[in-house]
């Protein structure tokens, strides 16, 4: 019986001694650390570094003695991360700034001053020369060509210095066929510093939209690059034969039109003959430029009313650069509205 009680007496003993060690929360046993890592982080193939190493050691003597400072009685301080913010118009604003407002609100920046092109007197000949009188195409300040795989391979610096500041040039024709020189050409007009487009020769035996979809498939959609040309005309070398009336001729037009002015963020420009446009085009698309064929005479003789902006005045042109003949345009304007038009065009 004696031996028994101090048993007991030993046992309870035993349990008040583990529950006072376990009282305190500093003794709390603590899990290790997890081993795994996010994917934007990479583990250091190093040894880590202890508390003593550069700076931090200092910063952590701090910490303890403020935590040695303080009672459990005591009501611990907020931690920042839940202080409220300030807030302006509803948007929380942090108490720090951040680095990127401790720089200048407008920092000095480079910027190359942007010059206008050259233009260059037109100095082209004709195969079948046209007197127009006081109307001449040589009045108008800015002059351009056309061209397509008939030209086969042109000097692009030469045909500049000719007179040729601007050129379009022939890409498609209705939904399967790509001029073989569009892409050479295109790079070439560019690097020679010509303002380029490129114009779609309509077939009225394909639908609008497959012609769109072809034209913008075989076309880059580049800035600077002038708006896209509409070719429409009765040609009867072609082997479409077909003339649509004139209802069927505007809608098919009209979807064409939009699909492009949708792609390209430019209206595009109808190009035409005058029997075409007598046929079909009088009065109509007001709100369009356009680039009118009148090889014997000013366009308002035979587009009355009409507005334009291009004037193809010849198609027997003679240049250096080129072999054979070539067509010859001019703008509507002056020097200073060409420069103002290329300046809207931008995108």
């Amino acid at each position: 019986m004696r031996l028994a009680a101090v048993s007991a007496i030993f046992l309870t003993s035993l349990i008040l001694s583990a529950c006072a060690a376990s009282s305190g929360p500093e003794d709390v046993p603590v899990a290790p650390p997890s081993q795994e890592t996010t994917n934007s982080i990479t583990r250091s193939s190093g040894p880590v570094p202890t508390a003593e190493v550069g700076s931090a050691a200092p910063q952590v003597v701090k910490q303890q003695q403020q935590q040695q400072a303080l009672t459990w009685t005591e009501t611990p301080p907020e931690p920042q991360a839940f202080v409220p913010m300030a807030k302006t118009d509803g948007v929380p604003v942090p108490a720090e700034k951040p680095v990127a407002l401790l720089m200048p609100v407008n920092p000095a920046i480079s910027v190359a001053p942007q010059t206008r092109m050259q233009i260059y007197s037109r100095r082209f000949r004709d195969a079948k020369p046209i007197n127009f009188g006081s109307s001449s195409p040589r009045k108008l300040a800015v002059h351009g060509v056309d061209v397509s795989r008939w030209q086969g391979d042109i000097d692009w610096e030469k045909l500049q210095a000719q007179g040729a500041n601007f050129v379009y040039l022939k890409a498609t024709d209705g939904g399967d066929h790509l001029d073989p020189m569009f892409k050479k050409n295109w790079r070439r007009a560019k690097e020679a510093g010509l303002k380029r487009g490129a114009y779609h020769f309509f077939y009225w035996c394909r639908t609008a939209g497959e012609q769109a979809d072809w034209f913008m498939r075989n076309v880059p959609r580049e800035a600077g690059a002038l708006p896209p040309v509409i070719d429409v005309e009765w040609n009867g070398e072609s082997s479409c034969k077909r003339k649509p009336s004139r209802e069927h001729v505007l809608e098919k037009m009209q979807v064409f039109m939009d699909k492009l002015e949708r792609y390209y963020g430019q209206r595009p420009i109808i190009y035409t003959a005058p029997d075409f446009y007598r046929d079909n085009l009088r009065g109509e698309f007001t709100d369009y430029p356009f680039w009118l064929r009148s090889v014997a005479a000013h366009p308002s003789q035979v587009y009355p009313g009409r507005k334009w902006l291009f004037w193809q005045y010849s198609g027997s042109g003679l240049t250096h650069g080129v072999e054979g003949r070539i067509d010859l345009n001019a703008f509507h304007g002056s020097e200073e509205e060409w420069h103002s038009w290329l300046a809207s065009r931008s995108n």
